[in-house]
């Protein structure tokens, strides 16, 4: 840890850096897998879905940064590298030889489902460290995260 006047305890803060750090290699993965739907995706839904799959990415680098710079508010060290990300990720691998849109759709939707479930469970562990900024920011980025998957849902529909 890095020296930081913050007042929360070392091993608090110690302990909510490295769950940050599991839910960025989440988000950079996420970001990651839907800057790939929107570069492969193809399909009569081809325009809508390059622009949706654009806007969740954009969203995602978002929340990425979010928990990057929380780290280091902590006195921590962000770890968004490559070698990170592939051991940390809770997501599975993306399925990189698909292009219909439809199985685009999903496979984001699964990956927006699985971060929100981190998110979403980073609330609850945030503040049972003690953390309710942090607690704070995974409740702001869970509502963003059902948000998207809202919007990426409505393509399954109809």
């Amino acid at each position: 840890m890095n020296p930081t006047k913050h007042d929360l305890p070392e091993a608090t803060r110690a302990k909510v850096v490295d769950m940050l750090n599991v839910a960025l290699a989440t988000a950079i993965d996420l970001t990651l897998a839907t800057k790939q739907a929107h570069w492969t995706v193809k399909g009569p839904h081809f325009f809508s879905l390059h622009g949706l799959f654009d806007q969740v990415y954009t969203a995602a680098a978002d929340w990425s940064d979010e928990l990057a710079e929380r780290a280091v508010q902590l006195g921590g060290q962000p770890d968004g590298t490559l070698a990170t990300v592939t051991t940390r990720t809770r997501l599975s691998g993306y399925p990189a030889a698909i292009t219909a849109g439809r199985e685009h759709v999903l496979a984001v939707a699964e990956r927006l489902a699985a971060f929100a479930a981190q998110t979403r469970a980073g609330i609850d562990a945030a503040s049972d460290a003690g953390d309710e900024v942090t607690s704070d920011l995974f409740n702001e980025i869970t509502a963003g995260v059902d948000k998207q998957l809202w919007m990426v849902e409505a393509h399954l529909h109809g």
